[in-house]
C-alpha cells in the first residue's frame, strides 16, 4: 500500500472515529451536526486523495481539481458510475 492510499485511509478512519466518539448517536441518528459535518469533510478528503492516486495526479501542494474533472474521469473509466445521476 503506497503512502497516498495510507493517507486516504487515515482520513476515512478519522471520519469514522469522529462519528463514533463525538457525534452522539441515539436510536441510529447522529445528534451533533457539527461532528457529522467534520466527519463528512474528512471522508471526502480521503476519497479525493485516493482518486488523485488512482488518476496519477502529481502530489504537490496545488489547487485541487474540480468535481467535474473527477466526474468526467470516472465516467470515462466506468460508464455505469454516473448513468443514474
Amino acid at each position: 500500500m503506497n503512502a497516498t492510499i495510507k493517507e486516504a485511509n487515515r482520513y476515512v478512519l478519522n471520519a469514522k472515529e469522529i462519528l463514533s466518539e463525538k457525534a452522539n448517536r441515539t436510536n441510529g441518528v447522529y445528534q451533533d451536526k457539527k461532528y457529522v459535518k467534520l466527519a463528512g469533510q474528512a471522508a471526502y478528503c480521503g476519497v479525493l486523495y485516493a482518486l488523485d492516486d488512482f488518476i496519477n495526479l502529481p502530489q504537490k501542494a496545488s489547487k485541487r481539481k474540480s468535481v467535474d474533472f473527477y466526474r468526467s474521469f470516472l465516467t470515462k473509466y466506468d460508464k455505469k458510475t454516473f448513468s443514474r445521476v
